[in-house]
């Protein structure tokens, strides 16, 4: 592929980004207009009957509103750092129509408590004196216009840019420097390799990580080593989340680190190493602080416009750009690392700088057009993920169909196999559980560690089952039931297209989980400090399962060892079991999103020693992955 079709490919991601950001913001539309606040609430994109708290100016000289959420349905909600939110108000009586008071931008997310960066201009009163207030996740306009600037950009570069464009969407060979290996000691041959790999790539190195293999052990190394031989790098991923859990491993390590962002979860730990606090930590903060101060009160005072008012707030604001400047050398200067989200590199702290490496974790999960956005400030790129799990998130059926889903990690491994190191131990599941897996996604190249090898609970205990509703089915058709009962197991629409549930199944999912809990001994389970993971595709399915579990006295000693989510709740987590409601049961054979195969090794690669899996084989095994899985799982039972 020469340089034309470089730009060709990046024409066209262009294109089926803009079918995306057409087909979003008309959905957003759609569902803000049609489904109503509290429905809004249950998707997790709004909180209802907000407390509004104090109001402030925080260290980066922005406006902070604080809300409370009163009454938590302990269900996920979509708020993150960054997000643009908009203030809804319901004046006068309760028939009034809602309102937009103002918009904002969310700063921090902690449990039920939000900060949220407002305008200056935002009247706070409003949201008091109402009768209601809420707020709602707002249409992300700003992220789709930093990645389609990210591929403009891309399109018209020149220099360094250029040259990893045209060789990243080329098939000509990488090169590499000529460096001795390196050994480690603490690492295995595989992650021995993988570090070797970044440190002799010239453009571009690719570590592919499968569950449980060490990919982010092998990712510090990588980056400790480089900052050997550089004193800054850059490294980035797809979600606050992911920033947060390279950013901590790093700082445990012992490298500095300069969080730019809010993390997606606040504690001390997480804080400390954040852009905000350390500006707010810097000796030069207070007068700074006093400055800015000064000029607010200045900006109201009633001779605004006089020329001596023109002098003292010129003055003023020249020696709070100058602190400014200052604090912001001394928080650069001494960082090795600065970590932050992909659309996060574009943040105007950033502007100017540039890094011999860019470190793309979990690369697999970001969109193409989203890895483009730090690549202008990088020499070399070095991405890390395993594309046979969590795929970008696309929302618009004909983008993702004509290739919007492919992520940069997918076209990269496909167009320079030999940048790729692939990681061959894993260190978390049983080898009966990983071998499927394996085989199905990997070449069958991996292999357990000797320490998680035989890993397992109960003695003569089969690491993997599969409960099949089929059987059931069956059994009651074989009684001579009524067709009422021939719907038992059967999946069904939860209410104005929230998703796939099977009530049946899901409480058949909680007596199989409370039979294995039995088996191991409740007191042996709490002894042992035990924990279970409880999995669906189907959120709607998520929250019965949440219900079940709240609602049964059994599982009251055993709550906190009890984590229900989605698949990409579960993402780079483990669990000692994980039990799999698998939801699609119908006379069409219709499975919807599990033809989507990644997101099925996630699910069954969180387990360390016991996997369940309740589904009906009827529907499932018309898909050959469903039925080769179901197959495994009978010889070993056998």
């Amino acid at each position: 592929m020469s340089g034309s079709d470089a730009l060709k490919t990046l024409a066209e991601q262009r294109r089926l980004l803009q079918l995306e950001y057409d087909n979003e913001k008309q959905s957003y539309s759609k569902i803000t207009e049609k489904i109503g606040l509290s429905r809004l609430a249950e998707r997790g994109d709004a909180w209802i009957d907000i407390r509004i708290g104090r109001t402030y100016y925080n260290s980066l000289n922005q406006r902070i509103v604080e809300v409370f959420r009163e009454v938590s349905n302990d269900d996920d909600h979509h708020f993150e750092f960054g997000r643009p939110v908009a203030f809804i108000v319901t004046e006068g009586d309760p028939g009034s129509k809602p309102k937009i008071a103002f918009t904002g931008s969310v700063s921090v997310v902690d449990g039920e408590r939000m900060a949220i960066v407002i305008p200056d201009s935002a009247i706070v009163s409003r949201l008091q004196e109402a009768y209601s207030a809420a707020v709602m996740l707002s249409f992300d306009e700003t992220t789709y216009r930093t990645m389609f600037e990210a591929i403009d950009r891309c399109v018209n570069a020149k220099g360094r840019l250029a040259e990893l464009r045209d060789l990243l969407y080329s098939k000509r060979k990488v090169s590499e420097l000529a460096l001795p290996p390196m050994r480690f000691s603490y690492l295995n041959q595989s992650q021995e390799d993988g570090v070797n790999k970044v440190l002799r790539a010239k453009d571009v190195a690719i570590v592919h990580g499968p569950p449980g293999t060490g990919k982010t052990t092998t990712l510090v190394e990588a980056i400790n080593e480089t900052l050997r031989r550089e004193s800054q790098v850059m490294v980035c991923a797809q979600s606050n989340m992911a920033v947060d859990w390279i950013s901590e491993k790093l700082v445990d390590r012992g490298i500095h680190v300069l969080r730019i962002g809010n993390p997606a979860k606040v504690n001390d730990k997480m804080h400390s190493f954040t852009y905000e606090h350390k500006f707010e930590a810097h000796p030069d903060y207070p007068t700074l602080w006093s400055i800015r101060k000064a000029i607010r009160e200045l900006q109201s005072t009633k001779r605004k416009g006089s020329d001596q008012w023109h002098q003292k707030m010129d003055r003023l604001r020249g020696r709070a750009t100058e602190l400014e400047i200052r604090i912001n050398n001394d928080l650069f200067n001494t960082a090795h690392v600065i970590a932050c989200t992909l659309t996060g590199s574009a943040n105007r702290v950033l502007s100017g700088m540039k890094f011999s490496t860019l470190f793309i974790d979990e690369a697999a999960q970001a969109l193409e057009a989203a890895c483009l956005i730090p690549m202008r400030r990088a020499g070399r790129v070095i991405l890390a993920g395993d594309h046979c799990q969590l795929p970008p998130t696309v929302k618009c059926f004909e983008a993702m169909k004509q290739g919007l889903g492919r992520s940069l990690m997918e076209r990269l491994v496909e167009n320079h196999p030999e940048a790729v190191k692939l990681l061959t131990t894993q260190y978390r599941m049983n080898e009966e559980i990983m071998k499927f897996s394996s085989y199905w996604f990997y070449g069958g190249e991996m292999k357990a560690s000797e320490d998680a090898k035989y890993r397992g609970i109960l003695d003569l205990d089969t690491p993997i089952e599969w409960i099949d509703t089929a059987e059931m089915i069956k059994e009651v058709s074989e009684e001579g039931s009524e067709s009422d009962d021939m719907r038992a197991y059967r999946d069904a629409l939860a209410g104005n297209s929230f998703g796939r549930i099977n009530k049946e199944e899901a409480q058949l999912t909680i007596l199989t989980l409370q039979n294995y809990i039995n088996r191991i001994g409740k007191q042996r389970f709490l002894d042992e400090r035990l924990d279970i993971g409880l999995i669906s595709p189907y959120r709607a399915q998520v929250r019965y399962l949440r219900q079940l579990v709240k609602r049964l006295s059994f599982f009251k000693p055993f709550r906190h060892a009890i984590s229900i989510n989605t698949v990409d709740g579960f993402q780079g987590q483990e669990r000692d079991i994980i039990v799999i409601s698998l939801v699609r049961s119908n006379e069409d054979g219709d499975i919807g999103f599990l033809r989507d195969l990644r997101r099925m090794n996630v699910a069954m690669t969180r387990a360390r020693m016991k996997l369940l899996i309740i589904g009906d084989s009827t529907t499932l095994c018309r898909h050959p992955f469903y039925r080769k899985l179901k197959g495994y799982i009978e010889r070993l039972n056998e």
